[in-house]
């Protein structure tokens, strides 16, 4: 190829290996089962009933909003076809403005949790005016909802919310009173069990939910959340990938499968991610976890291509710094202290004590491991 044919081809194929196909998983599979069936059943609800909403737990960097945004996504797909054979219900989108119709809406939870900054990140959504004051904040959110026939409302990075602080009781408060529009809330967060969210509710193992008392504590600006008796929730956990049973050392290896198969370097090929050493090797350095796998793979294809390698090993990925102050976001902001950060150790090498504890054999497997905690190639 020319310069110039070889530039646009090396373009082509990092735009491929950043934008892999999202592959299920056991546990995402999980929480689309869940979800599906949550928000549909609550959109075909005719009653004036509260309806129930639910709650994504999980580690930062395992998939959560990616998980919850593809659910939604293909409910909205149905939802719209539905629409659109009853065509005196369906209103088309007009030039120049957005759509009338938004039956899914996602906002992210400030990192200083206010109500009106909840307020100004649901209108945002919607392109809407925020409004004189609070008050007139709170109806012009609840109006677009409305208005905007939205039966799913993602609210996301709700641990966040710190319980003594009295804006963030009060923005909980907001959040409960927009239960009665007939949208479904599914809120996601890290560690919502132990973030002090829960603090007012209890876990009733009759039915797996959880059950909300009202906040005795703080005013609220929402005259709903004050007659409020109980809400519930369904939490469903989203977990990494475990390496400690044989089933779950299958799931990882198969969906390694997944992602090798989307590889665009000439000397890879199948195995390059799921034999030998490197299963075990992946999962040492992202501890299952999928955004930092997603990660860690990305950067080695990027620098397989610069350095003309083509192909992943492990020489090469140990080149590699899994960098969690430096990461992705809007502006760059991620809340430390809420757990969106995970605290995990991703250095390329073992240490010397950490590779001392690390067992000979797993029970169950008559696999012998080297000094990196690795089974040799020809047994794994």
């Amino acid at each position: 190829m020319s310069p110039r044919k070889k530039s646009l081809h090396d373009l082509h194929r990092a735009a491929t290996h950043v934008n892999m196909q999202m592959l299920d998983t056991p546990m995402s599979e999980v929480v689309t089962t869940l979800m599906r069936s949550r928000i549909q059943n609550n959109a075909m609800r005719i009653g004036p009933s509260t309806l129930d909403g639910l709650m994504i737990n999980g580690g930062g960097y395992q998939g959560k909003t990616e998980t919850a945004c593809r659910t939604a996504a293909e409910f909205e797909d149905t939802w719209r076809d539905l629409f659109e054979q009853y065509p005196e219900c369906y209103f088309d989108p007009m030039p120049g403005t957005r759509d009338l119709i938004a039956p899914i809406a996602y906002c992210q939870t400030p990192v200083k949790a206010t109500p009106i900054g909840l307020c100004e990140a649901i209108l945002d959504y919607y392109g809407a005016p925020y409004g004189k004051n609070l008050r007139g904040m709170i109806r012009n959110a609840r109006e677009s909802i409305k208005a905007h026939a939205t039966t799913v409302l993602i609210i996301d990075d709700i641990t966040r919310l710190k319980m003594h602080r009295e804006d963030d009781q009060d923005t909980l408060d907001l959040i409960r009173g927009l239960m009665d529009l007939d949208v479904t809330l599914v809120l996601i967060g890290v560690n919502i069990p132990r973030s002090g969210l829960l603090r007012e509710g209890w876990h009733d193992p009759r039915t797996n939910q959880w059950v909300y008392a009202p906040l005795k504590k703080s005013k609220s600006y929402n005259p709903d959340a004050s007659t409020q008796t109980e809400r519930r929730f369904d939490l469903v956990t989203l977990d990494p990938f475990d390496y400690s049973s044989d089933a779950g050392i299958a799931a990882f290896i198969d969906h390694l499968v997944g992602v090798e198969n989307q590889i665009r370097l000439f000397n890879a090929g199948p195995g390059t991610l799921s034999q030998g050493l490197m299963p075990e090797y992946l999962y040492r350095r992202t501890h299952g976890i999928v955004g930092l796998l997603r990660r860690l793979i990305e950067d080695g294809l990027t620098k397989a291509m610069e350095s003309g390698l083509e192909n992943l090993t492990i020489d090469l990925l140990d080149e590699i710094t899994i960098n969690l102050g430096n990461v992705p976001g809007k502006d760059g902001v991620r809340d430390t202290e809420a757990g969106e950060i995970p605290d995990v150790d991703t250095a390329p090498q073992l240490k010397a004590k950490a590779a001392r504890k690390i067992p000979k054999a797993r029970k169950g497997r008559n696999t012998v491991l080297d000094d990196r905690g690795t089974p040799p190639a020809a047994e794994a």
